[in-house]
């Protein structure tokens, strides 16, 4: 197609198919090389024309820090031209900086102590506004001690990104090409990894075996937790526990691993967050699928298979360590149970139904896991509790997604903290040595965007679906938990219909939660089965039909709005698939849902809290002092 069909079809400016136009001119004649070394002239223009070390590397089949020094050699580098946050009205104190390959350059380093920050780079499910939080409180804390803070993101939504929050702004990529030139460029103390999520962490060790100082948690140690293999031989060494597992990098091989562990099994893929590609299996039929897109998802690493660990209550716990002490943040319990991913299920600091001698054990295992993998900052570690025995899931030496809510829940600013000893302080110089149990209960709660997103279900599984999270707070848990249900616009009823469609496996504990209901003054209606449950159980119940049943039927009720509050748990493929319309019309008639037991406890115990006593408020420094 000529410049003209393409305007024509889509109308943007011929200036800019030209330029494009000029680009894939010069990536034909690149490709034209088959593989030979291009000439100094051509690295130059393709440079100048945004083609990647990493892309270019790959035509001439070199590593990527290879071809760098083969770049270099030829003169071609990175220069930094400065944006003028004033629009020259007068001299701007604050300026940032974005790479070009000219000749000038204006980024004029100063020769003050600095350090690099790495931010988190595109703000998507599972790597959001968390990373930074930390991000900006670890700027503002190499301020607070006189150190010059870089910070290196390219996401104009972000706080870290705004010209004032740290001492000088990169807008670059986060990849090993930009990170290294601006290394190079500003030659800093240390570089901060692990305040940016997961893509940072991915660049630790190829800018360590490059030179760069990475200050915190070491690079050897961050493998060590993430590197399935290495981290297993941690496990092992603690005599710690954690759920039978694999690693494969086939179907064929998957396929032995889970005929070895038995159904059901976690199937995700390693070093991705918000449990992208990630699934519960129960058969061998739905294996295949959720493999591939597993091994697609984890490039060059292995997917890591996991023995699910059916009606376990799962924690996380967030620490802060300088190497020789290590103090608890706070250790969260989901409400909903392990195999909702973390950043989707409600949770509560402090926990609610674990037993202190449980919660003791989690506490010295995590002390033993921060002082081996010799953590200094944040650790965040995942717990799986069954029948009170403590499962270990997963290890992440870097700062989680819940160190805001942590830190606001406590009211220490952990990434502070954090970023104070990465720059060499440590716990008792900064008078943090002693846990903090508060008195309150914080309970977070996921915003979904299901609302926006028509004919998608409402389901939450290990896939992490939620776009934002909020915070309610109180002295009791069940006024804490409504507080965070009106936050998300998730407001319970105190009176009306409830209706219960439960998979057998919940039924015995949907039982004393009806009761409960009933109780309050709630009509009870069920569907066939869990009627049938309740009604042996004496527990007054209006029988409803499912959607395949007939009419009027559930669906009918709620959308006739007969129905205030919904209970549905499911399992299984038909069984999604059957009660898909009852979350469905819920969610377009934003009827409070719930599709755990466990959420629905949760959901009683605000209920009943509703019913006894009138939400207070009060500011949040009140919580603290008490």
């Amino acid at each position: 197609m000529t410049v003209e069909d393409v305007f024509e079809l889509t109308k943007i400016d011929p200036w800019f198919l030209n330029n494009i136009q000029d680009i894939i001119a010069l990536e034909k004649k690149l490709l034209g090389l088959k593989g030979k070394v291009p000439s100094s002239d051509m690295i130059a223009q393709a440079k100048e024309y945004g083609f990647s070390d990493k892309y270019l590397a790959g035509l001439c089949g070199m590593p990527e820090p290879e071809w760098r020094k083969h770049r270099q050699a030829h003169g071609v580098r990175a220069v930094y031209k400065m944006v003028d946050t004033c629009g020259a009205e007068f001299e701007a104190a604050t300026p940032y900086l974005y790479s070009t390959f000219e000749d000038e350059c204006e980024a004029a380093p100063t020769d003050r102590r600095k350090i690099v920050i790495l931010g988190g780079g595109p703000n998507r499910i599972g790597q959001g506004i968390e990373f930074d939080y930390c991000c900006c409180h670890a700027a503002f804390a190499l301020r607070e001690i006189g150190i010059e803070s870089i910070m290196v993101n390219c996401n104009p939504e972000t706080v870290s990104t705004d010209y004032d929050t740290s001492d000088r702004l990169y807008f670059e990529p986060l990849t090993y090409e930009d990170v290294m030139s601006i290394v190079e460029k500003e030659n800093p103390d240390g570089v901060i990894v692990q305040f940016g999520g997961q893509t940072p962490l991915k660049l630790a060790v190829p800018l360590e075996k490059a030179g760069v100082k990475i200050i915190g948690t070491s690079p050897d140690s961050i493998d060590r937790a993430e590197n399935r293999e290495r981290f297993n031989q941690v496990v092992k060494k603690l005599g710690l526990r954690q759920p039978e597992s694999g690693t494969a990098t086939s179907y064929e091989k998957t396929l032995k691993i889970a005929r070895k562990l038995g159904f059901p099994l976690l199937i995700r893929p390693s070093f991705v967050l918000g449990g992208r590609a990630m699934d519960i299996v129960y058969d061998e039929d739905s294996l295949k699928a959720c493999v591939d897109e597993a091994i697609e998802a984890s490039g060059e690493h292995p997917i890591l298979i996991d023995k699910f660990l059916n009606d376990a209550t799962e924690l996380d716990v967030d620490a802060i360590s300088d190497g020789q002490r290590v103090i608890i943040g706070g250790i969260m319990e989901h409400i909903e149970e392990a195999g909702v991913h973390s950043g989707d299920s409600a949770c509560s600091i402090p926990a609610v139904n674990i037993k202190k001698k449980v919660l003791d054990e989690i506490k010295r295992q995590t002390k033993q896991l921060a002082l081996e993998l010799d953590v200094r900052g944040l650790i965040n570690i995942q717990f799986a509790v069954k029948d009170d025995v403590v499962y270990i899931l997963e290890v992440n030496p870097r700062a989680s997604r819940t160190v805001p809510f942590v830190s606001k829940a406590i009211g220490v600013p952990l990434a502070k903290l954090a970023a104070k000893i990465m720059a060499g302080m440590t716990l008792d110089e900064l008078g943090f040595t002693k846990e903090i149990e508060p008195t309150h209960y914080a309970v977070k709660e996921a915003v979904f965007p299901f609302l926006k997103f028509p004919g998608t279900d409402a389901l939450l599984g290990p896939e992490m679906l939620s776009t934002g999270e909020v915070m309610g707070i109180s002295e009791d848990f069940g006024n804490a938990y409504a507080k965070a249900q009106m936050a998300v616009g998730n407001t319970l009823p105190v009176q009306g219909n409830v209706l219960f469609s439960i998979k057998d496996d919940d039924k015995a504990r949907a039982v004393p939660l009806a009761r409960k209901l009933n109780d309050l003054g709630f009509k009870v209606i069920a569907t066939k089965g869990t009627c049938i449950e309740f009604i042996k159980h004496n527990i007054p119940s209006e029988f409803a039909l499912k959607v395949y049943e007939g009419r009027p039927n559930i669906v009918d009720a709620i959308i006739n709005g007969k129905i205030d509050l919904i209970i549905n748990t499911t399992v299984g493929k038909q069984s999604i698939v059957d009660s898909f319309d009852i979350r469905r019309n819920a969610v377009d008639r934003q009827i409070p849902y719930v599709t755990t037991i466990r959420g629905a406890e949760a959901v009683v115990k605000a209920i009943e809290s509703l019913k006894a006593q009138k939400i207070k408020v009060k500011p949040i420094q009140l919580y603290y002092k008490k």
